[in-house]
């Protein structure tokens, strides 16, 4: 540890400095409870950290915006900073040819031509009835079923199936139908990615929003950066009677029933003599030849920085091992029951543990989602029913 601390003056060990574990510390300090934070890297904020360069808000780990419908949420967040109107409108490039993301009457006409709703609800049942013909009434059993019958063969084609192959890494035949099942698919002219009636981001980055808490927890929330839970794992849970860990569930229990499947990114960044490299904050790569699937252009996320220089970030999925990052998890029937061992395991052995965030409920959380999940471990593990509205409170 770079750091040590007297255990015995704190009433929870946290593991990981993300979204969860900091809102968690956050509010245990508001009942006056102290927590020690402990994170192997060497920076707060998890995926949502941030660094300023060149006068350029960076995203570390890929584009993060923030987008809600729960208000409780949103007005908690800018508490710990002023957000921007900023609404993700995404442009995909498939083999050199420009589309508008997420799929409305802007892309049916740069696809088809088509100029009205009719024209392209028409087109899009021809192509879904000529290629699902034999599906008959049976649910779709994969992902590029599930597409197809959504949005039909020319969009899936073209949009779809090369970037989520190479987001998963295996074919979409091989990947559950749930996956998509919720595809955006819009027949007005509206470029904005998200639906949610808030968004946007804060303005100077979010790692501010975890300094913040520290800053106001009065002196009851500690950090420990560059430190592995598991380099002194029996220790902390022999000397912590509380603990809330955010890391990977299976790796908490050694890989006892064996791994879950994750997904990992891979991130190449450069600063170029530019102020405007691509005119869009987020270009997806659809097509399968091109190994990255997104470049982020992070001076078109707040409009500040360097008029001469503009900074990009090209994002690559890959295969995920121990010595990698663990991004998102695969959440097939396969390793949705592998999970439910893990959970039953920290029930009957691990009691004084609470498991939270994406990699400790092996779920694909949105950043809203996380925020509410932890207001839900702090009514669980605090008994009471708490108002987490403190909007504007910035004191």
């Amino acid at each position: 540890m770079t750091k040590q601390f007297n255990t015995k003056n704190y009433d929870y060990l946290i593991v990981g400095a993300g979204p969860f574990g900091m809102t968690f510390a956050y509010e245990a300090a508001k009942r006056g409870k102290r927590s020690l934070i402990v994170e192997k890297r060497s920076f707060i904020g998890g995926n949502t950290h941030t660094h300023t360069e060149e006068g350029i808000t960076v995203h570390d780990f890929g584009a993060h915006i923030f987008h809600t419908d729960n208000k409780e949420v949103w007005d908690y967040v800018r508490q710990f900073a002023d957000f921007n109107g900023f609404q993700n409108q995404v442009i995909a490039n498939y083999e050199g040819t420009l589309y508008n993301l997420p799929f409305n009457m802007n892309t049916f006409y740069q696809m088809w031509g088509t100029k009205t709703p009719a024209e392209a609800k028409a087109k899009i049942e021809e192509q879904k009835e000529a290629a699902l013909k034999d599906l008959g009434d049976r649910q779709p059993r994969n992902l590029e079923e599930q597409a197809i019958s959504l949005i039909g063969t020319d969009i899936y084609q073209k949009l779809i199936k090369g970037y989520t192959e190479k987001q998963w890494g295996r074919k979409a035949t091989e990947l559950p139908a749930f996956i998509i099942k919720r595809l955006p698919v819009r027949f007005i002219y509206d470029n904005n990615y998200f639906n949610h009636r808030y968004q946007g981001i804060p303005v100077g980055g979010y790692t501010q929003i975890f300094e913040n808490m520290i800053d106001r927890s009065n002196g009851l929330i500690d950090v420990l950066t560059d430190t592995d839970f598991f380099d002194h794992k029996d220790t902390f849970l022999e000397e912590f009677p509380r603990v809330l860990y955010t890391g990977m569930i299976d790796q908490f229990f050694d890989y006892k029933f064996g791994e879950l499947e994750y997904r990992s990114l891979r991130f190449e960044s450069e600063t170029l003599d530019t102020d405007n490299y691509q005119g869009n904050a987020v270009i997806n790569y659809t097509d399968a030849k091109t190994p990255y699937t997104r470049v982020m252009e992070w001076r078109h996320f707040d409009g500040l920085g360097d008029k001469d220089k503009t900074i990009i970030t090209r994002e690559y999925p890959q295969d995920w091992d121990r010595s990698k990052e663990a991004y998102y998890p695969v959440n097939n029937e396969k390793n949705t029951e592998l999970y439910k061992q893990y959970v039953q395991e920290a029930r009957q052995n691990a009691p004084e543990v609470m498991f939270g965030g994406r990699l400790g409920k092996y779920r694909y959380f949105d950043m809203d989602q996380v925020f509410n999940d932890a207001f839900n471990t702090v009514r669980q593990e605090f008994g009471v029913a708490q108002d987490f509205n403190f909007a504007h409170d910035k004191a």
